[in-house]
């Protein structure tokens, strides 16, 4: 119960009490004008306010013991409240939703996923607030015109229905925009950065190409690499580059996700010689899994019940339970060859799973029911000459503490790192846009906090002017600082 109660769907459900009383109870805000939401709850977690189910009465019929509505057990009394609440956020006279996205495919894909999923549940007045755009102030800077050039296709190419909601833009800025003066000048029409800087750009040492990872990941002969971290850091990217280049030296490699929102397949654009890539699909595995809980767990419910635990069942953490079973097999695949996969189960999933074995021992006194891949999943992941995980972040303060508390998570299930990646980064030579410039300088101190604290092996992938997209580009973004720094110029050429 404790590893259950530790997930993020406890979190979440634990902030209800008070979004909703701030959303649908007047008197606790009638002292504000406004009321600013950073992240409000998901779509998941808003239809649960929906479900006329009684949730006590749900949890005592309950023999799952593993349901993401624990916490939700003594908020009977709520359901008044959360009625308001749900009319607050469907009255386009109260409440406005803004999407915040980049100027990228793969982050306003997952826009649009959050567009629909609330719209469908009648958020209706929502807008889009594009994050990081960046223009180029110096023309003669072939890196900044290639970038500029990247975030505007991304947004010619958005899907149709986020394109069609009024839209606010924010440029890329070269620092976080701290404190009170630094917010305000998000809205200045000249930022600081395109101002002349005195900074001088310290050059962080010790910071190797991924290839110096890849090549010590080699000597191994075999095994699973994965890749873990915030969305919208390069994961799979960072993945196909890895899979390409162990395959161009001639092992055998499968090279697969479990992330709805990845094209694994897209990114590696052709046949590679020796690569297999594949993808398991969460819907399918969701829809298997959802179907056999019903027909146990759901047998004896009533049907007010069973629309709760159908709910329950749509929530993140059944979606990662449900491809355990896929995702076992392919980390047993390596004991054959190189298994590289884009997005693994968080450790509160895979000490959710330790826990199950557990339950199935005391109960059952027996696990015959449970494949051998499933029960041999924890023992590979926390062999470290078997498996290689690489935490994926970009040199920037969410990105690295975000990961920083990943890395926490998984050393709860018994299982290290191997290393991590930084992606995207300025802090090379070559640049000349002042935007540019200055947004390197800030990068140090992230750079410095994971060599220096987080992580026992670092890689620095620079940003690069291509899309890394097919073989060849794949293979030079995994190598690409075995040139001198400031060669991002030259590359350009």
């Amino acid at each position: 119960m404790e590893e259950q109660l530790s997930g993020a769907c406890t979190v979440e459900i634990a902030a209800f009490d008070e979004f909703t009383k701030l959303l649908g109870d007047p008197g606790a805000t009638s002292q504000f004008d406004h009321i600013v939401f950073d992240t409000a709850p998901t779509g998941h977690t808003l239809r649960l306010l929906k479900l006329p189910a009684a949730w006590s009465g749900f949890m005592d019929q309950s023999t799952t013991g593993t349901s993401c509505l624990g916490p939700l057990s003594g908020l009977n009394a709520q359901k008044s409240l959360y009625e308001q609440s749900i009319g607050a956020l469907a009255d386009p006279g109260r409440t406005t939703l803004y999407l915040v996205s980049r100027p990228e495919p793969s982050a306003l894909r997952e826009a649009e996923r959050s567009r629909l999923e609330l719209a469908a549940l009648g958020v209706g007045s929502q807008r889009l607030m594009l994050n990081a755009v960046f223009v180029a102030t110096d023309g003669g800077d072939p890196a900044a015109v290639a970038l500029q050039a990247r975030g505007q296709r991304a947004i010619d190419n958005m899907p149709t229905g986020l394109a069609g909601l009024a839209r606010t833009v924010f440029p890329l800025l070269a620092r976080a925009p701290m404190g009170v003066a630094g917010l305000r000048s998000v809205y200045e029409d000249e930022q600081p950065a395109t101002r002349a800087s005195n900074t001088v750009l310290q050059r962080i040492e010790s910071a190797p190409p991924l290839i110096d990872l890849i090549e010590e990941i080699e000597r191994a002969g075999r095994g699973v690499v994965m890749t873990m971290g915030k969305g919208g850091v390069g994961k799979t990217t960072v993945a196909a580059a890895i899979a390409v280049e162990l395959a161009s030296r001639g092992h055998s490699v499968h090279l697969s996700t479990t992330d709805p929102a990845a094209h694994v397949a897209e990114v590696v654009a052709g046949a590679v010689p020796h690569l297999r890539v594949s993808r398991i699909d969460p819907r399918v595995e969701t829809q298997r899994y959802t179907a056999e809980v019903m027909n146990t767990a759901g047998a004896s419910l009533t049907a007010e019940g069973k629309a709760l635990l159908e709910e329950d069942l749509r929530s993140p953490c059944t979606e990662e339970i449900a491809v355990f079973r896929a995702f076992a097999q392919a980390v047993a695949e390596g004991t054959e060859g190189f298994v590289v996969l884009d997005t693994a189960p968080t450790g509160h999933t895979l000490l959710l799973l330790d826990s199950a074995e557990a339950y199935h021992r005391e109960v059952l006194r027996t696990t015959s029911d449970m494949p051998e891949a499933v029960r041999n999943l924890l023992p590979r992941l926390r062999d470290a000459a078997f498996t290689h995980i690489l935490l994926v972040t970009l040199p920037e303060a969410t990105p690295v503490h975000e990961a920083a508390r990943l890395q926490s998570d998984l050393a709860r299930a018994g299982i290290v790192p191997f290393a991590w990646v930084i992606n995207q980064s300025f802090h090379v030579d070559g640049f000349r846009d002042p935007v540019l410039v200055e947004r390197g300088k800030r990068e140090a101190p992230f750079i410095r906090e994971v060599r220096d604290r987080l992580a026992s092996r670092v890689a620095v992938i620079p940003w690069m002017p291509e899309p890394p997209v097919g073989a060849e580009r794949l293979r030079r973004l995994a190598s690409a600082l075995e040139v001198p720094v400031g060669s991002i110029g030259n590359a350009l050429s």
